[in-house]
C-alpha cells in the first residue's frame, strides 16, 4: 500500500509539473502553432523511454481555418505530414471518431494500406492516435510513432491516454486564446479601414462642398473606375492631402 501511495504521489507531481510548464509556455507563446510545437516536444520527452525514442506529432483542425500540424522534430514532422495528407489514417480516424486508434504493427495492418506503406518507408512500425478533449468543432489529435512494433501496448497506452487528459485543458486554453487574438485582429483591421474611409469622405465633402452620402458615392465611383478596393482609394485620398496614414485609437 505504501509503495502504491508513493507511486501515486509521484505521478501526481509529474502531472502538476507538466501542467505548470504548459501553462507557462502558453503565456509565453506568440501563437497557437508555437505552443503546439512545444506540446509535441513535451509529449515526446515524457512518453519516450531510455534508448527507445517516441516521435510525436499533433494535428489541430479548426472550423474554417487551415490545419496546423506540429511535431517534436524533423523526423516526426515528415510522418505527421503523411498523416494529415492521407484521407485515411489513424490520426484522421481518431479525430473523426473521437476515440483512441492503435496500430500495433503496420506491417500487419490492413486498415490504411497506402498510409502504412508510406510510414513504413520512414521505419515506423507502430502508431498511436489519441484525440484531445476540446470544445465545439475544434479537434486535435496526439500522434505517437515508434520504430518498433507493439510499443504502445497495455500500461503504456493507458499512460499516453492519461497524458492527453492532463494536457487537454492547456490546449483548450491555447485554442481559445488564438480565437480571441484573431477576433481582436479582425476588429482592429475593420476599425482601421473604417477610419480611413471616413477621413476620405470628410476630405471629399470639404473639397466638393457636398453631403456625406454624395462624398461616399464619389469614393465608390472612383473605386469602381480604378478597379481598386474602396479602402485603397480612400487611403490615396488621405495621403494626397499630406496627412499620412490614418491612426485609430483601439487597444486590442
Amino acid at each position: 500500500m505504501a509503495l502504491r501511495t508513493v507511486a501515486s504521489e509521484s505521478t501526481a507531481h509529474t502531472a502538476t509539473s507538466i501542467t505548470d510548464h504548459l501553462h507557462e509556455e502558453l503565456l509565453n507563446s506568440t501563437d497557437v502553432e508555437e505552443f503546439l510545437d512545444e506540446l509535441a516536444r513535451v509529449s515526446a520527452r515524457n512518453l519516450s523511454g531510455s534508448g527507445d525514442e517516441v516521435l510525436c506529432g499533433i494535428m489541430l483542425l479548426r472550423e474554417r481555418k487551415a490545419a496546423i500540424v506540429a511535431s517534436s522534430g524533423p523526423a516526426a514532422e515528415a510522418i505527421s505530414q503523411i498523416e494529415y495528407q492521407s484521407s485515411d489514417s489513424p490520426g484522421m480516424a481518431a479525430s473523426e471518431e473521437q476515440a483512441t486508434v492503435h496500430a500495433s504493427d503496420l506491417e500487419q495492418e490492413d486498415r490504411w494500406p497506402e498510409y502504412a506503406e508510406a510510414v513504413l518507408g520512414h521505419g515506423i512500425r507502430s502508431v498511436l492516435a489519441i484525440p484531445f478533449q476540446l470544445e465545439g468543432e475544434t479537434k486535435a489529435t496526439l500522434l505517437l510513432y515508434s520504430h518498433r512494433s507493439g510499443r504502445f501496448e497495455g500500461r503504456i497506452l493507458e499512460t499516453a491516454e492519461d497524458f492527453v487528459r492532463q494536457t487537454s485543458l492547456a490546449l483548450r486554453l491555447a485554442v481559445r486564446f488564438a480565437h480571441y487574438s484573431e477576433t481582436a485582429a479582425h476588429l482592429r483591421a475593420t476599425l482601421e479601414t473604417r477610419t480611413v474611409i471616413d477621413m476620405a469622405v470628410g476630405i471629399i465633402m470639404a473639397q466638393n462642398r457636398c453631403s456625406q452620402q454624395e462624398a461616399f458615392e464619389l469614393l465608390k465611383a472612383a473605386s469602381s473606375t480604378r478597379n481598386s478596393k474602396l479602402h485603397s482609394v480612400a487611403a490615396a485620398v488621405v495621403s494626397a492631402l499630406g496627412q499620412g496614414p490614418a491612426q485609430t485609437h483601439y487597444d486590442g
